[in-house]
């Protein structure tokens, strides 16, 4: 019975000197960002969710078995990882993924190497026509591949005999894409040109310049085009069809999948073990190199 007039006398008590009373307004306003923080969030984990699941789903398919795969369990009632070392075992498969490494490797090499001077042409030279050289590369961009295929494979398979081999997909980047010209131009156009001025007041000329100077800051939109050119080269499926489709010895993982899950059609946990096997590589290159990817990519439209 002496507990609540206890209470009302400990709530009555004025506050402490030094205390700060919360008011009303601000109550609301804490409240009001609470659930602010709350909605961004949820919509955030909603987004990834739906990225992220059908991933969970494909890497648990591949762990199921043979009858399970076909059921409509989500979780696999035992982890079948040797359908991993099937897939591994599968006539050819290492050699799609020698095929894939070679083509992704050797062309993002190529197209980085070859687009780096014309892009730092475009950016810094001052020179008659080049507004018209760069509304050319623009045009090469608007282009599809498919319009000059005819032309190409004319001159790749007839006039070169390169039919069956994956040359007439690297042979090309060595000559620059215009897609990672225009990146890498828009990036450059951010490196203030006092650095390049000061270069050549110290005595370097043009190709120390861009060696010593621009290479360095570059990095970002460098690394930018890097990964673009790999991804393209890793998931391409049209330009092996075209050239390589008549020799196994040359296919690539994109177009060997195909093959492979037309040769297993019902054993969908073997297809997706090998879904999981071509998808790995590109998401771990973009786990370890997203900050330097997105860095580039926020870079280039900064100036132009």
């Amino acid at each position: 019975m002496t507990q609540a007039p206890r209470v009302s006398r400990v709530l009555d008590r004025p506050a402490e000197p030094g205390t700060r009373t919360v008011s009303p307004a601000e109550r609301t306003a804490r409240r009001r960002t609470l659930l602010e923080w709350i909605a961004v969030h949820a919509l955030g984990v909603a987004a990834a969710l739906f990225f992220v699941l059908p991933f969970v789903f494909v890497f648990l398919t591949s762990l199921m078995s043979d009858t399970q795969a076909l059921s409509r369990d989500l979780i696999p009632h035992t982890w079948e990882w040797g359908n991993y070392k099937k897939v591994f075992d599968t006539p050819g498969f290492l050699t799609w993924w020698k095929n894939t490494l070679l083509y992704a490797g050797a062309g993002t090499v190529l197209t980085v190497v070859s687009s780096i001077p014309v892009a730092y042409a475009l950016a810094k030279f001052r020179f008659r026509g080049r507004n018209l050289s760069l509304m050319l590369v623009i045009s090469m961009m608007m282009l599809p591949p498919q319009v000059v295929i005819i032309p190409m494979y004319l001159f790749w398979a007839k006039q070169l005999d390169l039919s069956g081999t994956l040359w007439p997909l690297i042979i090309p980047m060595a000559f620059g894409d215009a897609f990672s010209i225009f990146l890498l131009r828009q990036f450059l156009m951010t490196i203030p040109n006092e650095y390049l001025d000061a270069a050549k007041v110290d005595g370097c000329g043009d190709l120390r310049t861009l060696l010593k100077i621009v290479l360095p800051m570059a990095r970002p939109g460098i690394a930018a085009v890097a990964l673009f050119q790999f991804f393209y080269a890793w998931n391409d499926y049209f330009g092996p069809q075209i050239y390589a489709s008549e020799n196994p010895g040359a296919w690539t993982l994109s177009y060997g999948l195909e093959s492979f899950k037309g040769a297993h059609h019902t054993d969908w946990n073997l297809t997706m073990a090998a879904t999981v096997l071509v998808m790995a590589p590109v998401i771990l290159v973009f786990f370890f190199a997203q900050k330097a990817f997105v860095e580039g990519v926020t870079l280039t439209g900064v100036k132009g």
